[in-house]
């Protein structure tokens, strides 16, 4: 039985009854207060802040944000790229359960929009499917009365589902809410860390060359520096961005009524940290700053995997998780036990083939290659328009890379690596052959061999099989059944759909907005009303029309 067999002979029931309690479980809300949740979401940055000990720019709105918060200093994308971890993040699961662990799946990106190779033209375009049930976790907290906004990044992994946010847009704003007295759950993205931006060519504004840290992996070179330097530069001016929002809230009243959390959605933008499963890519920064300032200025070490931002936020709104999420709430009154490990992935990245998998703890992360034929640096065109880039692709092809370079000029992998991330915080020196640390290879290796038998791995079949598999029975995407509507008395409307686990939406005449369904709703007479169902990976149904 192959592993999404497994997943699905062990979990089809589970997600058929979250599907069937969720709204009812979330929208039961505790008679506590309810919170506004806002999430600040930055690209492409490791934890360069001065909060987190690097002085290279000023970036006083977030350190003042820590202050007032608690700092996490061992928070972790699934994987280091953004649409495998943005589809974590909106789910609650990891991308090797529903299919979304390439770069990217529903779309081709530019790199291989240029390619003329037949078998590289062959990678399918397709949208990740999770089991029937799962839903943007947005949709919770819209069905509990939040007012959900998302400005505007997405990249999930399948198209967005128009269920998923009250509005997803760059003029998305918790200002829009019908009422200020309307909680509201409020998404912003920054797009200025991002690593296009580091293409860009330009002379130092506010980082100095001769303040930069070159970590060990690179040479010391005027173009690194110079690229290192953009991307401090570029900190700084998405520092001010959290300052300009800050302040909106401080003008509207709600800085003491509002749960903030602040975060990247994967580690650098550089070669060997985008896309790569160290910590240079995966790790990134963690605040959250509480409105009645509980732990203001407090550290906290516990690892924390964007898997389990999902669950989390729903928490801090006082709702209950659906079952079928794989993380955990750490953080806030239902804060559960610290979790042991986190788990990290790497598979297509744009047209280049790779299957990686790795485990870390506090101290040490172990590196499991499944494509030991393949070098470390794959034929990734985007990547290689960053100056730093090509400058290594020339060292390498002189043989002018030194030694901590070797996972540059490789032409092959070794199968396990495992490094000690306190002594060695660039992850050069590779202790899985060295019998003292033995002991702990053989911990974190059954960690990952755990990790699968419990949610099993999509990411080890080729894609054309995986279309079969979640499109069953032909690998052709299927259509979400027509909403139907019945209409038992002149009061109430009830919206039902065929299609296990799929989301409804309506909207009155006249309406700007669609509405999630979740329960029955008053009809308004003459007025007609048009309703729509999706679910996640298929195609949204035929609109239905109704005059009331």
């Amino acid at each position: 039985m192959n592993s999404f067999e497994k997943t699905t002979q062990n979990q089809t029931l589970k997600y058929t009854f979250a599907f069937l309690c969720a709204f009812v479980l979330c929208s039961a809300s505790y008679s506590q207060e309810q919170y506004n949740i806002l999430w600040l979401s930055v690209e492409d940055m490791s934890p360069r802040l001065g909060c987190y000990g690097d002085t290279t720019v000023p970036t006083p709105n977030i350190d003042k944000l820590a202050m007032e918060g608690v700092r996490y200093t061992n928070a972790y994308a699934t994987y280091g790229v953004c649409a495998p971890s943005r589809h974590t993040l909106i789910t609650g699961m990891y991308p090797t359960s529903t299919g979304a662990m390439a770069m990217r799946t529903w779309k081709r990106t530019s790199s291989l929009a240029e390619i003329t190779d037949p078998e590289l033209l062959s990678i399918p375009v397709y949208e990740a499917t999770p089991p029937a049930g799962v839903k943007c976790f947005s949709e919770y907290m819209r069905a509990a009365g939040y007012y959900c906004t998302n400005n505007s990044k997405t990249d999930y992994q399948f198209k967005l589902p128009i269920t998923a946010w009250d509005e997803s847009s760059k003029n998305a704003h918790w200002r829009n809410r019908p009422s200020k007295k309307t909680p509201f759950f409020a998404v912003f993205n920054n797009t200025e860390t991002h690593e296009s931006k580091i293409f860009e060519q330009y002379s130092p504004r506010i980082a100095k060359l001769e303040n930069i840290k070159v970590p060990s992996y690179y040479q010391d070179t005027p173009t690194v520096r110079a690229d290192l330097v953009r991307h401090y530069d570029n900190i700084h001016s998405m520092d001010k961005w959290v300052g300009r929002i800050m302040e909106q809230l401080k003008e509207d009243k709600l800085l003491d009524k509002t749960i903030i959390v602040f975060f990247s959605d994967h580690g650098d933008g550089f070669p060997r940290a985008k896309r790569w499963v160290y910590d240079s890519g995966i790790k990134v920064p963690l605040i959250i700053r509480w409105p009645d300032g509980k732990d203001a200025g407090t550290i906290n070490n516990d690892l924390v995997s964007f898997v389990d931002f999902a669950p989390t936020t729903l928490s801090f709104a006082n709702l209950s998780p659906p079952e079928y999420m794989e993380g955990q709430i750490f953080a806030g009154k239902q804060k559960e036990r610290p979790r042991k490990f986190i788990y990290a992935f790497r598979d297509r990245m744009d047209p280049a083939p790779e299957t990686i998998r790795a485990v870390r703890d506090n101290q040490f992360e172990y590196v499991r290659n499944y494509r030991p034929d393949l070098p470390y640096l794959g034929y990734i065109p985007y990547r290689d328009n960053a100056q730093m880039m090509k400058e290594i692709w020339k060292l390498k092809n002189e043989g002018r890379l030194v030694e901590n370079q070797w996972q540059f000029s490789a032409d092959k992998k070794p199968l396990e690596e495992l490094y000690d991330t306190k002594l060695d915080p660039d992850q050069i020196h590779n202790l899985a052959s060295d019998p003292e640390y033995f002991t702990k290879l053989n911990e974190l290796r059954e960690a990952h061999y755990e990790f699968v038998e419990k949610f099993g791995d999509l990411g080890m079949i080729s894609e054309k099989e995986l279309i079969k598999k979640l499109w069953k029975p032909d690998g052709i995407q299927p259509i979400t059944n027509k909403p139907v509507l019945h209409t038992d008395d002149a009061k109430m409307l009830e919206i039902s759909c065929a299609t296990e686990g799929a989301s409804i939406a309506f909207s009155w005449q006249g309406d700007d907005n669609w509405s999630l369904y979740h329960k029955p709703i008053q009809i308004k007479k003459n007025k007609t009303i048009e309703v729509i169902a999706i679910r996640l990976g298929w195609k949204q149904s035929d609109m239905v029309k109704m005059k009331m």
